[in-house]
């Protein structure tokens, strides 16, 4: 035969063309098995540091530009798309301004702009030190999994927070 109809046997054969009879079932691997997984190399402090350092050297950062250029005056920074299309605050809205105002050490301000973002900056600094800390003993990093059930609560909070900053009697929310 000769062509594509010809059948072709590429199951493993000996030397003498005889076919590889199978495995055994229950055989044992050809290679061992450890029973101890190896020892963890030993990180240096200063590795472990790194990561959480520079996080939040880079939030120091972005609240030190934010305290430098004023976002009350208008032109710095650009406007929320969706106030500017609908007149509608959203659960942003004043962040920048809540972020200068807690970078002058303005607490009553900060709150006034952007309740939520307050106590964003707050969950925020409470995040780093515990990881700072772990980082430092050689604990594993927090890890900030929260349920389903708690997103859905943040997402319900927030919008609860932007229906009320929009209406009448919830003006004190309003930046």
């Amino acid at each position: 035969m000769t062509g594509e109809n010809q059948l072709v046997d590429a199951s493993p054969r000996t030397p003498d063309g005889a076919p590889v009879p199978p495995a055994p079932v229950n055989s044992v691997p050809a290679t061992p098995v450890p029973a101890m997984p190896a020892a963890p190399e030993q990180v240096s402090r200063a590795r472990r540091l790194a990561l959480p350092a520079f996080t939040l050297a880079s939030v120091v950062g972005a609240f030190a530009y934010v305290g430098t250029v004023d976002p009350n005056e208008p032109g710095h920074y650009p406007v929320c798309p969706l106030f500017r299309l609908t007149g509608v605050l959203c659960p942003g809205c004043g962040g920048l301004r809540s972020a200068h105002a807690f970078a002058h050490g303005d607490l009553v301000t900060a709150l006034g702009a952007n309740a939520m973002a307050v106590v964003g900056y707050f969950g925020f600094a409470v995040f780093m030190a515990l990881w700072l800390v772990r980082a430092y003993r050689g604990a594993p990093a927090p890890r900030f999994a929260p349920q389903p059930r708690y997103w859905w609560a943040i997402g319900a909070a927030a919008l609860v927070f932007s229906v009320i900053r929009n209406l009448p009697f919830g003006s004190a929310l309003a930046p």
